[in-house]
This record gives structure tokens, C-alpha cells and sequence, in this order.
């Protein structure tokens, strides 16, 4: 499917850093047929010394020998982006952008007519390769290139496709999600020091429970509600834990922090 694809990758920060290692680590391409420009050229460098990648010399020279191009740059930065490669896809590429908040009608109306355009967005652990990632379509992306699309995200992760109209409450979600998950690790973290535990041994003990936690609800497909009640005894401690939890409002607070986040993701696209 992608084996003859050369992508190309505008941007050699983290997330383009991350899916570079992953498509090599999955063997879905090999290092002559992937590209990066960065405008750091020690950036660059870097990544073509680590990854023996191909550095290219500008953003045209990048969009005109790809079959797709992701655009790995900051919000800020895409007209200008979109604006140097423009004149350079006269062989229609699939443009990839992962840049947030940036909508598939700001990418489309800076390209050239009919240009395939995907917007997505990723999370950050795609830089241990356990992202989760959603695609939306623009109007000219054929189902091949979708599925070359979700090929990539899945190097570094789980893809899925989304209607655009869902990209703020993906953003609010799984975009924001590893920070909510953060703050419950280092809560939990402290929780066990207070009761004594050395920190490392608490770390340890926490971040082990919720990496089996999430793999039991994703190889079981069991609701976490129906787990939960397998851990729970009538009078024990996990029912005494709960019963705090509910009372101090973490679960209502977690999901008016996806609420909160999706709709700051909709004033931002407006700002």
C-alpha cells in the first residue's frame, strides 16, 4: 500500500519526530523514501543523523517530490506554509495536517483546487508510540489515500476516522485526555507516599495499574463500569475509596474538563 509512497514531513518537532520512528519501527516505509524540512536546519540534522532520513532544502523542494506531505508546524505558521508549497503540487499529493485547531477549510482554500486534504489529530503519547489519533476527510481524499492515511497514525497508535464536525470534542478528549491522566497518576503518586509508600514504589505501583487497568478494558471489551464491580466488595476498601471519589465529584469533574476543553477548542478556531 505505501511502499512506493515517498512522504514528506514539514516540521521535525515531537509529534514529526514520533511518526517518522514509528513508520520505520513498523517497517511501512524505509528511511530513503522519508523526507523532513525544518527551519531549524540543526533540527534537521538531527533527525536525518538519528534516522537517516532525507533532509530537503525548502518546503517546495519537499512538496514537489512526495506523495504525501505532512504538515507538522504550528497554527500560526500554516498560511505561510501552504502559501511556499502551493506551487509545487501539480501532482496532486495528499496533504496531512496535524496542526490543531487549523480547519479543513483554511487547509483547502490555501491549496490549489482539488488538492486531497486529511486533518487530524494526535495525541502526545505518539511519542512512545501509543497515540490516538482521529482523521477527517476533505472533499477530494479517495478511500485509498484515507486508508494510507490511517496506516501512518497506526504506526504510532490507534487511528480512527471522525466526520470533522467532531474534531473539538476529539481535541477535548483523547488531545487533552493524557493530561487529565497525568494529574490522577500524580494524585495517586501522592496518595501512596501519604500513606507512607516511598515515592518510586508508588510510582511504580501506579503507573503498572493504570497501564494493566487500560489493557484489561481494551482486550476484555468488557464496559469499565461492569470491571469496575469485579474489583469492588460489598464493605471493603475499594467501596470506601469510590464512595469519596463520588462525593468529592471526580467523576463530574472529569467530564466538564472534556466539556471545557472541547469548547475552548471551538473559540479558538474563531480567535
Amino acid at each position: 500500500m505505501l511502499e512506493d509512497t515517498h512522504v514528506g514531513f514539514i516540521g521535525g518537532g515531537n509529534m514529526g519526530e514520533a511518526l517518522i520512528k514509528g513508520l520505520l519501527s513498523a517497517s511501512l516505509l524505509s528511511a530513503d523514501r522519508l523526507h523532513v524540512f525544518d527551519v531549524i536546519s540543526s533540527r534537521m540534522e538531527y533527525l536525518a543523523g538519528k534516522y537517516h532520513v532525507q533532509p530537503a532544502v525548502s518546503v517546495g523542494g519537499l512538496a514537489g517530490n512526495c506523495h504525501i506531505i505532512v504538515l507538522a508546524v504550528k497554527p500560526q505558521n500554516m498560511a505561510s506554509v501552504l502559501g511556499e508549497m502551493n506551487s509545487h503540487l501539480s501532482h496532486k499529493p495528499l496533504v496531512i495536517s496535524i496542526a490543531a485547531g487549523v480547519p479543513l477549510s483554511t487547509l483547502t482554500s490555501g491549496l490549489s483546487d482539488n488538492i486531497p486534504v486529511i486533518r487530524v489529530m494526535p495525541n502526545t503519547p505518539a511519542i512512545v508510540l501509543e497515540a490516538a489519533s482521529a482523521l477527517a476527510r476533505g472533499p477530494h481524499v479517495t478511500d485509498s489515500q484515507m486508508l494510507d492515511a490511517l496506516a501512518l497514525f497506526r504506526a504510532v497508535g490507534k487511528a480512527v476516522e471522525v466526520e470533522e464536525k467532531w474534531m473539538d470534542a476529539v481535541t477535548g478528549l483523547s488531545g487533552s485526555g493524557p493530561a487529565y491522566i497525568l494529574l490522577v497518576i500524580e494524585s495517586l503518586i501522592d496518595g501512596g507516599v501519604l500513606m507512607g509508600l516511598p515515592r518510586q514504589v508508588a510510582r511504580e505501583l501506579v503507573v503498572q495499574t493504570v497501564l494493566g487497568t487500560a489493557k484489561m478494558v481494551q482486550e476484555t471489551g468488557n464496559h469499565p463500569a461492569e470491571l469496575k464491580d469485579l474489583i469492588t466488595s460489598p464493605g471493603g476498601t475499594t467501596i470506601r475509596g469510590l464512595k469519596i471519589m463520588e462525593e468529592q465529584g471526580v467523576r463530574g469533574s472529569l467530564i466538564e474538563a472534556v466539556e471545557a476543553a472541547t469548547l475552548r477548542s471551538r473559540e479558538l478556531v474563531k480567535d
